[in-house]
């Protein structure tokens, strides 16, 4: 019997077959790659980068050709004027050429500007360069002969190719700290930062636990179990416009407000509650006042209700998988419904739910839409992702934007380590 070890390596086959592996899965790897790092990587780019809105664009030289007047018999004269104008108030542009088909039918009627040349029907002019913001008027003197009375010809049927040299803000190697500084310096970002935590730490805590209780609660058979399951993944399903809507019309403060009005005919308030709009209310709790957060405690509501069910969903399959013969072990030894479910559910639910709690995270820090739609991001609910729209598109300020997108970035990239580093593993 050959008792020796087996040679070290793969073999032949075995290597043919690591490579059609690796060839079959490359196509979907470089998907992933361009949909998820190069935007990240763009990001990071940007967020180094003095860059506003106006920006993306590069310099350019724009123009507009016209004749004037217009000739209306052979010997007439007239100018074709090319009003230029650099498009960047900041970028200069240099090395700029104009060429243009001279219009059939017109003749030179003067001196040409030095910086020009007419070859037969082709006009060109090297302009050299434009300063931020400069305009100037090229002028031609032409005189009409018999072939343009004929059949005139409008300047603006050919439009003039024009080319030069600019320094494209977002591709030069010019970088700077100014965006980190500018939003580590600012007064409300350490409060938007503790707001998105705060958002995010009970908005995803609360669709775990009401996706827990759900899921025990129709866990069990019942009449009508399936059709409770349906009406229990509406607010998953329904389109966030619709149910955003709903919610804003449900608790408005004004006379169509549903929740005030029921709150006030029963005598509960004394006046409307501005849900959406109002910052905090003062109350007392054990002989301290503290400062109640209105909408912010609105729209985490929101956030639960509309998130549980997915929730739900993971964790009811989980328990689907779970072995009755314990559970009808644990009932024979007097077991009560509340040890059951801690003692023999919980650990065995640990794993989902630390999954859950993980996707959960990232999904509600990242969210915009929700906020967005209840509130705008007002009366305290100025989160993270909110701050990096109004940055990039209502200050117009894309670096800034984007260093705050950064930050995002690496608050879920540490939440995800310390995640994987204690989270708990599944028992079942």
């Amino acid at each position: 019997m050959n008792t020796g070890t087996p040679p070290k390596g793969r073999g032949p086959l075995g290597k043919s077959e690591m490579l059609l592996a690796y060839s079959m899965i490359l196509p979907t790897l470089l998907i992933v790659l361009s949909i998820v790092l190069l935007p990240l990587l763009a990001n990071f780019w940007i967020s180094f980068k003095p860059v506003q809105l106006g920006d993306l664009r590069a310099p350019s030289v724009i123009s507009n050709e016209r004749i004037r007047p217009t000739p209306e018999a052979v010997g007439d004269t007239a100018e074709i004027s090319y009003r230029l104008r650099n498009s960047s108030q900041k970028g200069a542009i240099t090395g700029i050429e104009l060429s243009d088909d001279f219009p059939a039918g017109l003749s030179l009627a003067g001196e040409l500007d030095s910086r020009c040349q007419l070859q037969e029907n082709s006009l060109r002019c090297e302009l050299g360069e434009y300063e931020p913001g400069y305009r100037e008027t090229l002028k031609i003197p032409v005189r009409a002969e018999q072939g343009y009375i004929d059949q005139p010809v409008n300047p603006r049927d050919s439009k003039p190719q024009i080319a030069g040299t600019a320094d494209n803000i977002l591709t030069n190697n010019k970088f700077t700290l100014e965006n980190f500084r500018k939003v580590f310096s600012a007064s409300e970002f350490w409060t938007v930062l503790r707001v998105s935590l705060y958002y995010t730490v009970f908005g995803t805590l609360g669709a775990l636990i009401f996706g827990l209780f759900a899921a025990q609660l129709l866990s069990t058979t019942f009449p009508g179990r399936g059709l409770l399951r349906g009406f229990f993944l509406f607010p998953y399903v329904a389109p966030v416009i619709a149910v955003a809507f709903a919610w804003v019309l449900l608790l408005d403060a004004g006379p169509g407000g549903t929740l005030n009005a029921i709150l006030l005919k029963i005598g509960a308030v004394d006046g409307p509650i501005n849900f959406l709009g109002q910052r905090a209310v003062p109350i007392s709790f054990f002989g301290m006042t503290l400062e109640f957060p209105v909408a912010l405690t609105t729209v985490i509501s929101f956030e639960v209700w509309r998130y549980f069910p997915l929730s739900f969903l993971f964790i009811l399959a989980r328990m689907q998988s779970m072995s009755s013969e314990t559970y009808e072990a644990a009932e024979i030894d007097g077991a009560s419904p509340l040890q059951q479910f801690w003692y023999i559910s919980l650990p065995q639910l640990a794993g989902i739910l630390a999954v859950l709690f993980l996707l959960r995270f990232i999904w509600t820090f990242n969210k915009f839409d929700d906020i967005f739609l209840l509130t705008g991001g007002a009366a305290g609910t100025r989160t993270l992702t909110v701050d990096v729209y109004e940055q990039a598109f209502a200050v117009s300020n894309l670096g800034a934007g984007a260093a705050v997108a950064v930050v995002v970035f690496i608050v879920l990239l540490l939440s995800a380590l310390l995640f994987f580093k204690y989270s708990p593993q599944d028992d079942g």
